[in-house]
């Protein structure tokens, strides 16, 4: 979708009887809805936009419901609710603008808006603008010259005229969005080849004034109709001579005058446009200039009663304009200070509008170009030739360019024209006005066509259309004819009998005008005659049908009556039978309810009686049961009383004998404490505790004394209590046994007498015993039944704990997953620190480095010395040579002279080579212990078994002796492989980088540890020559055995001979060393580089070595035990010296303790500095002598760089002359380029050190990344491995130093972070990895590298990346950190709430709320929005930007939060109202940004949580639990610390009382909260770059030309 010739016009002016557009009275219909109560909009009577042209509505419209379609189009277009929202805020401020009063001052040339003006106050509102600076711009213009800058005022028409001018481009800007948001929704990826465009225009316009706006509609209507005239009549004309039929050519009419009148040079445009640059022009000269210059123009007249109006004759009629106005509305002025207030606005979508405004015509060209990009328009006729000279973009100047581009669009497409005809002005139903018609088809030309046609064959056939149209004309005869082209001139000449009304072309048949409908009316006749004999053919059949169909149901009634009948008598039938079935069952029912009344009756009376003897029978039981439990309760209180007599005389007796020996022991302890050696051994400061002590005995000794006489007076009283019971006792026992006899005489009678009772009820029991018998087995069998049920019902309950079960286990798997991924987390995060950690340390050898510089470049006195060694490799035999010793000593020496100067140590390296030493150090250690085992063992086994040794054992020793051996001896070549590269790379740094010292402590620490793998590494040597030595002279003992004694068995001592190992694994061992080796023969191949001649050769000097070694080793050991016995003496006296020192501090009072303490950790403290002086003096010196070393090694690096320049120069000009003999065909580009080696520095420099940002606003994003991924793919083409590692090294030092320059640059450090990343996955998409090539073409498998492994450059530049990562978070948190405070928790977003300060709020200065420092809510946002936009235009991946600004809101949340732990004054209910408007207010930007699911809200929840906390009600039980449940991302001392500080708002709140935090401190307890009260501010989130290829092919990038790489060729 394109616009042309958008009638902004309309906007601000309507005629009469018109309304604007349909939008505007859209939305007032719409203002009653809720979502758009904050428009402000009433009816649209109301606004001057709406009513200036008189009706605002329209009969059988309904605004409403086309608002709500308008509405669901944009939804289904993909436009946003929020984008909506602002779409229709927008189009409400155009109105409110219209409606806004402007008032004249009495000088008139200045004018105001009242300051009261609602209209005003909400356009500011709805567009997000200041007030004031609108009201005051809208009023004033400036007008900036060479020097000075002035403030103009306006007059009211110039005011007027600036603020429909304002309104008309607002419209025009949205208009623009809305086109291009509508073409980005309707794009298809698909390549289109045809179109078919509509393109809606206006027509010819005439009233009684004419101003500017029907000037430019009727121009364009001229234009439109030359190329309507152009292409009919041409079209028309061509048709004749292309079918060879005889024409004579008619004129037509050409305005093309007309229009040179309007367009040409010096025209009325130009003449315009020239008047509108004159500083003071008005209407009347600019008239007075087109009756000068065009008074002689056939289309151009001056009426006679006016001087400021002029007709133009268009083709249509003659119109008479107006000049008033048409310079202002030329102009059309745009004040750039209103755009700049739009372009400030807080709302995203209106800065946006204005932020990438541009004129007309580039917009207009770019939206061609866009559409060009799928199909390619070109005019058929040349474009209007525009001058030289820069026009200056005025109304007509872009309504020309405009229609010049529609022009040649619809010449170089097939245009097909509607034309629309208005029935009548009054916009009445069926109502038709011929005279209006008519007129407005001549205006069209529509008559000038219909002459033309008239005058020729207007119709015309193909002879094939026509042959099938008027075939049924033709006779058989004529059909019989193959040439359908002879049946048709044979078939006109018999129908028309005159040759001229039909003439034969080529393809066609032309007919004058009449003869085709005279052939119509043929055809229609001999259609008519064939349909009424077919008519008459199928009523006939259709009268039998109908026949046949009532016979038919005649037949079926017959069947169905008698049917009917036949079920009537069958129904009566059944039913007498019914009835006597019913009545007997009615009786027999009858018969039984009685019978069974009896029977219950009975059953009642029964039931009743053996009741009543039960209850006789169980009354007599229970008087039994108790007495029975009477005389229980009486034994047991007998037997319980007599216990605890017993008890009492126990404790009495254990009472007095502990007091007695308590006594004893007091009196000792009083004798021991009087002692002079108790005494001694007591401090001067224990006689206070003793005084106590002593008081609190004595107290003791009361109290226990008091006791003591309770206690003797409760044993008196319990004896005398005892004896009066024992005399009750007896009493009550004698006159029980004189009653005995005369009861049990009784008791037996009476039992006589139940006996027969029982008897004869025993008999009743047995007969109700059988009848219950039989009931029981009834309920057992329907208990057997339930028991199935319950087990069916068991059994599916047993399924469903395995299925929760299965769940669980699958919850407790996520569970797992949860903590390894969050163990990943924590690993990733402790190796960026690694990584933070690295570059800081690099950062510090980088300021030393610049600082040497500083000093290298002060004059003074250079020494060069006159011989300097080389580094020189390890010797590549193993044996200990004292030539190989002496170049060790030389290579370590040479790296401590040019110490100073290496750059970048290889980390790397150096760490596996610490590694694998370690690892030797422990494998020497078990293999030495295992020797000497084994040894012992072997001396004992020969002592005991001399002749039962045997071969196989001897093969098993073999084989596991060799592959100790070999292991030893790979890692003997792996270590001297590390520590040649490491000596490599510190020679090369040496080399190349000028005078870069390091710092001392990490060189000397580098230093020591390559001496000690010099050490470890000699020592594996010694090793290796051992184990040969004694694997030679056992193989030579046991050949020795076998060939001169075969009858002797000795056996060999080895040193894994006595090892237990089994026979067969041991052979296996040995032969599959043998096999590895590809030797068949005993042990030759050990010669096979001639080490073992060398062995036996040193052998004696590796003893003298290994007993020099021994000697030194144990005097070290002697030295350390002594060392290490004098440090335990030292420590034993610093012990001693502290208890004394703690037993004195025991005695002072607690501010002597105190003073004392302070005093001891003032010395200890001096002791260190002096410590840390003498360790701080010797680097000093140390640095001393590493600078005069860099100083003397300077010379030498000066030197050899002249030199490799020379030679690189002359290698440069050979390979110049060498190219220029080259001849290369032209072929495609296949995504690579190639550069000169000489050409890598001109390289980094252009497109990583000087590169700007800027230079690659309109290219691909990560266009450098992608440049050097196709220099690599060349020198990975060319196998050139050195290229590669020069290429990638330089690239990232290049992006070091870039960073390095601009560490406070985000935009620059978001650049970088952008390409290295994308550069990372460039080296992954092509590394050949099948994981990584899943969504790559086959053109871009074609571009994988072929020859190399990146994998550990891949990994450098992921280190880099968290570098560049770490300082981009540092920058924008050094931007966000000094806004967080004043605008989270100082500045008022909600208005009112200052006034509800808190009781006791500390008064801040005018600097921090109202001075520079003071920011707001929406200065963050706007930061962030800055944020967004430059990481987003800089093609940085979406993943990355969600967790930049995961780890912003983190910061956000831990100062916001300090700060509040810290501070009295913002702990208040008004400071959490704060807090969660602004919480909401960032949420609502990180879901208007598509963000929220980053994982930022998450963490803000410590936030919101402590702004609940704030609000909640602190004063009851519930409320404390509501507080724990609630605040779970707050610790306890958090939680605590608020409501410690929380500070009431008024003299109605309470603060929070202490039993209240105690009660969360109790129901906190079982929490394990870290006892950090602040957040860490700097905690960094560990960053994760997710794999994510590019869809672009190398082939298909372009190098700009403003990056000067004209070096690089594309291959």
């Amino acid at each position: 979708m394109r616009t042309y010739l958008l009638e902004k016009s309309r906007v601000v002016f309507q005629a009469d009887d018109e309304r604007n557009y349909h939008i505007f009275y859209q939305l007032c219909a719409a203002a009653s809805l809720p979502e758009f109560k904050e428009l402000a909009l009433t009816c649209a009577e109301d606004f001057f936009y709406t009513s200036h042209g008189g009706n605002t509505a329209i009969e059988g419209v309904d605004d409403a419901e086309d608002f709500e379609k308008t509405r669901q189009a944009l939804t289904l277009l993909g436009v946003r609710e929020s984008h909506q929202i602002s779409i229709f805020k927008i189009i409400a401020s155009i109105l409110h603008l219209g409606s806004v009063e402007i008032q004249s001052e009495r000088d008139g040339d200045s004018c105001s808006i009242p300051p009261q003006d609602e209209h005003l106050s909400n356009f500011c509102r709805l567009l997000g603008v200041e007030h004031s600076q609108m009201e005051h711009w809208l009023c004033h213009r400036k007008l900036v010259t060479t020097s000075e800058t002035y403030v103009k005022t306006m007059s009211l028409q110039q005011v007027v005229n600036a603020r429909d001018a304002l309104a008309k481009h607002i419209y025009a800007q949205l208009f623009s969005w809305i086109v291009e948001h509508i073409n980005k929704a309707l794009h298809s990826s698909l390549k289109q080849h045809t179109f078919i465009g509509v393109l809606d225009i206006y027509g010819f316009e005439t009233f009684e004034i004419n101003s500017f706006e029907q000037f430019c509609i009727n121009y364009a209507n001229e234009k439109l109709q030359q190329q309507f005239n152009s292409h009919v009549f041409k079209l028309e004309q061509e048709e004749y001579m292309k079918e060879q039929i005889p024409w004579t050519l008619i004129d037509f009419y050409d305005n093309q005058p007309c229009i040179d009148l309007i367009e040409a040079k010096l025209g009325i445009l130009d003449l315009l446009d020239e008047e509108c640059k004159v500083p003071k022009g008005t209407d009347q000269n600019w008239a007075q200039k087109l009756y000068e210059r065009h008074s002689n123009s056939q289309h151009f007249q001056k009426p006679r009663m006016s001087n400021t109006a002029f007709i133009v004759v268009h083709f249509a009629d003659k119109v008479e304009y107006l000049s008033d106005g048409f310079l202002e509305k030329n102009r059309d002025t745009v004040y750039e200070e209103q755009i700049n207030i739009l372009k400030a606005s807080k709302f995203s979508l209106v800065a946006d509008l204005f932020h990438d405004d541009k004129d007309s015509v580039p917009a207009t060209n770019t939206a061609k170009s866009r559409s060009s990009s799928k199909i390619n328009i070109r005019s058929s006729r040349p474009p209007l030739k525009v001058s030289n000279k820069e026009h200056k973009k005025s109304v007509g100047y872009q309504f020309r360019t405009s229609l010049n581009l529609l022009m040649e669009t619809l010449n170089a497409t097939t245009p097909h024209y509607v034309r629309c005809i208005k029935p009548n002005d009054e916009k009445l139903p069926f109502h038709f006005d011929p005279k209006r018609a008519v007129q407005q088809l001549r205006a069209c030309g529509v008559l000038e066509t219909i002459r033309i046609s008239a005058a020729g064959y207007p119709s015309r056939w193909t002879y094939h259309d026509f042959f099938n149209r008027y075939r049924v004309l033709m006779k058989k005869r004529e059909l019989a004819n193959t040439d359908k082209k002879s049946i048709c001139k044979s078939v006109l000449e018999s129908l028309i009998k005159d040759p001229d009304k039909f003439q034969f072309g080529r393809t066609k048949i032309f007919f004058r005008a009449g003869q085709v409908a005279y052939l119509e009316k043929l055809r229609a006749d001999k259609f008519r005659e064939a349909t009424i004999m077919i008519q008459k053919t199928v009523r006939g059949w259709l009268q039998k049908v109908k026949y046949r169909r009532l016979k038919a149901a005649t037949l079926t009634l017959q069947r169905f009556y008698r049917g009917h009948l036949a079920r009537r008598l069958a129904e009566h039938l059944r039913r007498t039978r019914a009835a006597i079935v019913f009545q007997k069952q009615y009786r027999m029912q009858r018969a039984r309810l009685a019978y069974r009344r009896v029977c219950w009756a009975a059953v009642i009376i029964q039931s009743f009686t053996r009741a009543m003897f039960v209850r006789r029978n169980y009354r007599q039981v229970l008087k039994e049961h108790k007495a029975t439990i009477i005389q229980k309760y009486a034994r047991g209180w007998m037997a319980r009383r007599h216990f605890q007599q017993q008890r009492d005389a126990a404790i009495v007796i254990q009472c007095a004998f502990r007091r007695l020996k308590a006594k004893q022991e007091l009196k000792a302890l009083k004798i021991e404490a009087r002692s002079a050696e108790h005494l001694k051994r007591l401090n001067v400061g224990m006689e206070n505790k003793v005084v106590q002590l002593q008081r609190k005995i004595d107290d003791q000794n009361k109290e226990f004394k008091t006791l003591t006489e309770q206690l003797s007076a409760v044993t008196s009283t319990h004896a005398m209590e005892v004896e009066k019971l024992k005399r009750e006792l007896a009493h009550y026992q004698q006159n029980q046994e004189a009653d005995a006899s005369l009861q049990l005489q009784e008791e037996v009678q009476s039992l006589r007498t139940e006996l027969q009772k029982a008897q004869s009820e025993r008999r009743v029991l047995e007969d109700a015993h059988s009848r219950e018998n039989g009931e029981l087995r009834k309920r057992v069998a329907d208990l057997e039944h339930e028991n199935a049920l319950l087990k069916d019902e068991k059994e599916h309950l047993n399924n469903q704990i395995l299925r929760q079960s299965k769940a669980e286990s699958s919850q407790s798997s996520v569970e797992e997953n949860l903590l390894m991924k969050k163990e990943l987390e924590e690993e990733r995060s402790r190796y960026q620190n690694l990584v933070k950690e690295y570059s800081r340390l690099e950062q510090r050898y980088e300021n030393l480095r610049d600082e040497v510089t500083i000093v290298k470049q002060t004059p003074g006195h250079r020494k060069n010395p006159s011989n300097q060694s080389s580094l020189e490799s390890d010797s590549n035999y193993p044996s200990i040579s004292t030539s190989e010793i002496g170049d060790t000593e030389d290579a370590l020496q040479q790296v401590e002279e040019i110490g100073a100067e290496k750059a970048a140590m290889d980390m790397t390296v150096f760490l596996k080579l610490q590694k694998r030493v370690r690892e030797l150090e422990q494998e020497r250690k078990k293999l030495q212990v295992q020797l000497e085992k084994e040894q012992q063992d072997s001396k004992k086994v020969q002592m005991e078994q001399q002749n039962n040794g045997i071969d196989v054992d001897q093969d098993a020793d073999l084989a596991y002796n060799s592959l100790k051996r070999q292991e030893l001896e790979s890692e003997n070549k792996k270590l001297k492989n590390d520590l040649n590269e490491l000596r490599k790379a510190v020679a090369d740094q040496a080399m190349q980088d000028n005078s870069t010292p390091s710092s001392p402590d990490s060189y000397s620490l580098l230093l020591n540890q390559l001496k000690l793998a010099n050490e470890e590494l000699e020592v594996r040597k010694e090793e290796v020559l051992i184990l040969r030595t004694q694997i030679m002279n056992a193989d030579q003992r046991r050949l020795a055995g076998k060939h001169m004694e075969p009858n002797i068995n000795a056996r060999t001592s080895w040193p894994n001979s006595e090892k237990h190992v089994d026979q067969e694994d041991a052979i296996e061992a040995y032969h599959g060393v043998c096999q590895t080796n590809s030797q068949t023969e005993d042990w030759g191949y050990l010669n096979e580089d001639g080490e073992l001649g060398l062995a036996y050769q040193g052998l004696k000097q590796v003893a003298r070595l290994l007993e020099a070694q021994l000697q030194a080793q144990s005097l070290e050991h002697e030295e350390e035990v002594e060392r290490l016995k004098a440090q335990v003496e030292a420590l034993k006296e610093e012990m001693d010296k502290q208890q004394q020192t703690f037993c004195q501090t025991l005695l002072l009072s607690p501010e002597a303790q105190v003073e004392f303490g302070v005093q001891q950790e003032i010395t200890r403290l001096t002791n260190e500095n002096l410590d840390f002086k003498e360790l701080v003096e010797k680097l000093e010196k140390n640095e001393r002598k590493l600078k005069k070393q860099l100083k003397i090694y300077m010379k030498k690096v000066q030197d050899l760089e002249a030199a490799q320049a020379l030679a690189q120069s002359d290698r440069r000009h050979h390979e110049l002359t060498r190219q220029v003999t080259v001849q290369r065909k032209e072929k495609d580009f296949q995504g690579m380029l190639e550069y000169h080696k000489e050409d890598e520095a001109l390289l980094i420099r252009n497109l990583v050190t000087d590169l700007k940002p800027q230079m690659l606003s309109g290219t691909v994003p990560c266009l450098p990344a992608y440049i050097l991924y196709m220099c690599i793919r060349h020198a990975d083409y060319t196998n050139d491995d050195l290229k590669v590692h020069s290429l990638l090294s330089s690239t990232i030092n290049g992006i070091k130093k870039v960073l390095k320059k601009h560490n406070d640059d985000f935009e620059m450090t978001s650049f970088w972070l952008s390409n290295t990343c994308r550069f990372l996955h460039c080296l992954k998409q092509y590394s050949g990895d099948e994981g990584f090539m899943t969504q790559n073409t086959p053109k871009q498998n074609e571009h994988c590298l072929k020859n190399f492994d990146l994998t550990e450059y891949r990994q450098v530049l992921s280190d880099l990346s968290i570098q560049i990562y770490q300082q981009l978070i540092k920058i924008a948190e050094g931007l966000l950190q000094p806004m967080i405070v004043s605008a989270m928790l100082e500045n008022e977003s909600i208005q009112g709430l200052s006034g509800v300060r808190p009781t006791g709020y500390r008064k801040r200065t005018s600097s921090m709320v109202d001075g520079e420092n003071s920011y707001c809510l929406e200065a963050i946002i706007r930061q962030m929005n800055s944020f967004h936009t430059v990481m987003c235009d800089q093609g940085l991946d979406p993943e990355i930007i969600l967790q930049v600004f995961k780890q912003l809101f983190y910061m956000i949340n831990a100062v916001t939060l300090n700060n509040l732990l810290l501070r009295k004054d913002a702990c208040s209910w008004s400071t959490g109202m704060q807090l969660r408007y602004n919480i909401s207010q960032l949420e609502e930007w990180l879901r208007g940004k598509n963000l929220h699911q980053s994982g930022a809200v998450q963490t803000m929840e410590p936030l919101i949580q402590a702004a609940q906390l704030l609000q909640l009600k602190k004063k009851t039980h519930e409320d404390a639990e509501a507080i724990c449940s609630l605040c779970t991302s707050l610790s306890t001392q958090q939680i605590v610390k608020i409501l410690n500080l929380y500070t009431p708002l008024n003299e109605f709140e309470e603060r929070v009382t202490v039993s209240f935090i105690r009660t969360i401190q109790a129901q906190l307890q079982e929490r394990n909260d870290p006892q950090q009260l602040l957040l860490d501010s700097k905690h960094m989130f560990p960053v994760l770059f997710p794999f994510n290829p590019s869809s672009l092919t190398m082939d298909s990038i372009h190098i700009p030309a403003c990056l000067n790489l004209e070096f690089l060729n594309e291959v």
